[in-house]
């Protein structure tokens, strides 16, 4: 027996809450399937609800099982029986109850409980949420809600008894520690007699290949015979069960049998070894892992070109060594004992029939998937891999021939070959090929002593080149042959010439190549075709083609190159001379005046000419005339078309608009104000501009004068087209404020301005003093008032005056008379 102190344990029961009340049969949460508490007993439970209610009128804590676990507890030596529960949680709504129920009583008949708690710690506002059975407290039960502080008194037991405890759990979803703190100690469980270990220690892990078919489920048999024997040792009160859950074990339930089929590759089983007598039992548990045979590397595709065993080298069959396979699975993998073999399906590989030749030559279109079985001869583990063969076809490899143009000017029959413009030719437009040319088949086959096919020189006429064609994705490769032929055929050099008129003179136009082919090969010849190009190497290497229609890259004059072929083969190399001609330098739009008032006179129109002579050119006018210069006496439009030597033209357009002198319709004049102003109204065709007082100016494009002092004044209306320049006299009224009549000829005589013999010359002006005594009758075209009365001098003073003038008006204000 093992000293109290050894079995002051925590017990751990994980209560997981589920989202249904439904329940399994035989777990903790009913009495008859109570878990037994031992001695070095640990508990790890699944378990949740109620199973059936057995705590109807059981108890005076006012509370039932709502989340509940029952334990059976066996007394070994007598003492105290008390725990303390703690929640996994600390949070203060975590609420456990309890209820003890004994001694010596049976399911179904429990009777009262001996002790209860159904405390609720939040609202019994304690500082933590155990509860339990202690030494200090001395109430047998409290609760439920706010009474009590969870804990009541713990109970004296004696050897031989037994009693149920039911945990439950009404609010909150956390598992709970149990320990032990009384004096009594339970039976113990019993020994495992397989290992030294304490128990709940994990047996050694099992690993085994995967050795029934299918082999790569690593589902097995396993047969536990021997080990229950081991564990069982000849003991008639031992027993040993297998499970799939740790909650199965602890409860006994489902269990395995000694001989059963694992679930997944990697798996845990629990063995419970239980004491028949006590019911004390414990858990132990071994690891097993169950694998199919994968020590070996993972083959690669295996793809072959095409062969010409069979004299066809593009029907898809060849031959496969299946022993370079066998080293690539194997490669790096030391010491193994593999026996590998090939197989076309699953089923023949797992059955071991049918195995392929090691030399094998497929017989049907690729890819195919070869299945490979490797089995390990000194485990017997078997494992399956598998890799697809590819029959690659031979790349296209078409024999042509060239024919190039011999255009140095010598004969011989040697140029320059562009051999890389048949490539299209040789592959049929494969774009996954590639091609190296050689001067022999025995470079080609070795690939050495490569030449540049973009730029050959030939030494021979013909000559062969021979082509080893490669496809980059699968490395096969073929060859052919191309014959180089040099032609000494000759064909026409010509000249295109555009005017510069597409906007811009800047010598550059579009040509349209194509209408110099008949002259270039004026010979109809079926299927010949004339390519452009820019340069002469170009052309002979048929590199940088132009199209047909082409702006030229050098102004004014350039020569590019025809090459006649058929079919890649060069007749000859032509030039083409493409000169761009300079347009007539010329003011295209032009806008004068005529006076209509000089009629019959006559200007000059010219053609606008910049920087040359005249004679240098040919004149269009739109009068019919082809001079120079026309003279016209008209307004109107006028065109003349200028053309140069080369018949390249510009059109000149000349506007001539009408002008003439004013007529004078209207002169308005606001006078006798603080701004006088005065508007001209005028009719005529011309462009008018405007000068008071001078003939000279300054004149103004405004019509209207403002601010004008009063008097007499003429009015210039000038024609801005020189057309000439009308007047008209105009008088502004107005009255001055002051006169200083001291005899120095300056501002001696006060008099109302603007009035004249033609204007305004039958008004009236009379003169008064501050008291409206008249003092004179002045006459309006006079010097004016001297500022005498009666021969006698007036004095410094305001004097009032009343106008009357012809036109009707009346004016009355004063004026000073300053010495």
């Amino acid at each position: 027996m093992n000293s109290p102190n050894l079995f002051t344990k925590s017990i751990i029961l994980l209560c997981c809450i589920f989202c249904c009340s439904l329940v399994y049969a035989q777990q903790p949460n009913d009495c008859q399937f109570a878990v037994t508490v031992c001695g070095n007993s640990d508990f790890s439970l699944n378990v949740n609800g109620i199973g059936s209610q057995e705590l109807n009128n059981s108890n005076t804590c006012g509370s039932q099982e709502n989340n509940s676990i029952w334990l059976e507890v066996n007394i070994a030596t007598a003492g105290t029986l008390a725990f303390t529960l703690s929640p996994s949680s600390s949070n203060i709504s975590e609420d456990y109850d309890f209820f003890v129920f004994g001694p010596n009583v049976s399911c179904g008949n429990i009777g009262q409980a001996i002790r209860c708690s159904t405390t609720n710690p939040a609202a019994a506002n304690q500082g933590n949420n155990r509860t339990g059975l202690n030494a200090t407290s001395t109430e047998t039960s409290e609760g439920p809600g706010a009474a009590g502080d969870s804990f009541v008194s713990e109970i004296d037991v004696l050897a031989g008894e037994s009693y149920f405890i039911v945990i439950d759990r009404p609010i909150g979803n956390s598992p709970f520690s149990l320990e032990w703190t009384g004096t009594a100690t339970f039976p113990e469980a019993p020994s495992n007699p397989i290992t030294a270990n304490t128990i709940s220690t994990s047996l050694p892990s099992i690993d085994v290949c995967d050795s029934t078919a299918p082999f790569d489920d690593n589902i097995t048999e396993f047969d536990f015979t021997n080990l229950s024997q081991d564990i069982i040792n000849g003991e008639s009160d031992v027993i040993v069960t297998y499970h799939t859950s740790e909650s199965d074990a602890n409860i006994s339930v489902d269990a395995l049998g000694n001989i059963f089929n694992n679930t997944a590759s990697n798996e845990t089983v629990y063995i419970r070894v239980e004491n028949a007598t006590t019911g004390c039992f414990i858990i132990n548990d071994v690891d097993i892992n169950v694998s199919a045979l994968t020590n070996f590397n993972e083959p690669t595709d295996y793809n072959i070109c095409d062969d010409d065993i069979d004299g066809d080298d593009q029907n898809g069959i060849s031959t496969f060594d299946f022993n370079t396979k066998s080293l690539e699975i194997i490669d790096g993998i030391v010491g193994v004992n593999y026996d590998i073999s090939y197989y076309l399906n699953q089923a023949t590989a797992e059955a071991s029939t049918s195995p392929l030749s090691l030399s094998y030559r497929n017989t049907a279109p690729t890819p195919t998937e070869i299945i490979v079985r490797i089995q390990d001869l000194d485990s017997g583990c078997i494992g399956f891999t598998s890799f697809n063969i590819n029959v690659d076809p031979k790349p296209i490899a078409n024999n042509i021939s060239l024919i190039q143009c011999d255009e140095d000017g010598i004969p011989e029959g040697f140029t320059t070959f562009n051999i890389t413009q048949a490539a299209n030719d040789i592959t049929e437009g494969e774009p996954n090929s590639t091609i190296e040319y050689y001067l022999s088949q025995l470079d080609a086959e070795n690939q050495e002593n490569a030449i540049d096919g973009s730029s050959f020189d030939n030494f021979f006429n013909p000559q062969i080149i021979y082509a080893r064609v490669t496809n980059v994705s699968t490395s096969c490769v073929n060859f052919s042959e191309i014959s180089l032929e040099v032609s000494t055929t000759s064909t026409n050099n010509v000249s295109i010439q555009l005017c510069d008129t597409d906007g811009t003179e800047d010598g550059f136009m579009e040509f349209n190549l194509g209408t110099v082919v008949s002259t270039i090969f004026p010979n109809t010849i079926d299927d010949f075709v004339l390519v452009y190009y820019e340069t002469y190497e170009d052309a002979l290497l048929e590199t940088n083609s132009i199209a047909a229609d082409f702006t030229n890259t050098i102004p004014y004059n350039q020569t590019i190159y025809g090459r006649v072929e058929n079919t890649n083969a060069c007749y000859g190399i032509s030039e083409i001379e493409l000169t761009v001609l300079k347009l007539p330098n010329i003011e295209t739009t032009f806008e004068t005046q005529y006076c209509l008032n000089f009629f019959p006179e006559t200007i000059t129109l010219n053609g606008g000419l910049i920087d040359d002579i005249p004679n240098n050119y040919y004149y269009e006018w739109s009068t019919g005339e082809d001079t120079s210069t026309i003279d016209v006496n008209a307004p109107g439009t006028y065109t003349v078309r200028v053309s140069n030597t080369n018949g390249c033209f510009k059109d000149r357009t000349i506007t001539v608009l009408p002008s003439n002198v004013a007529t004078v319709t209207n002169i308005e004049v606001v006078d006798a104000t603080q701004n006088n102003t005065i508007t001209v109204f005028v009719s005529g065709e011309g462009d008018y501009e405007y000068a008071l007082d001078d003939s000279n100016g300054p004149y103004q494009n405004a019509s209207t004068f403002e601010n004008v002092e009063p008097g007499l004044y003429t009015v210039y209306i000038k024609d801005k087209n020189n057309c000439g320049v009308t007047d008209a006299l105009v008088s502004v009224i107005g009255f001055p404020k002051f006169f200083t009549p001291n005899n120095d000829d300056d501002n001696d005589y006060w008099q109302v301005k603007g009035i004249s013999s033609l204007f305004q010359e039958n008004s009236s002006v009379l003169i008064f003093d501050r008291y409206g005594k008249l003092l004179k009758e002045l006459d309006p075209l006079s010097v004016g008032w001297d500022g005498t009365f009666n021969g006698e001098i007036m004095p410094t003073s305001d004097y009032w005056f009343k106008v009357k003038l012809q036109d009707g008006r009346l004016f009355t204000n004063h004026f000073a008379l300053k010495r």
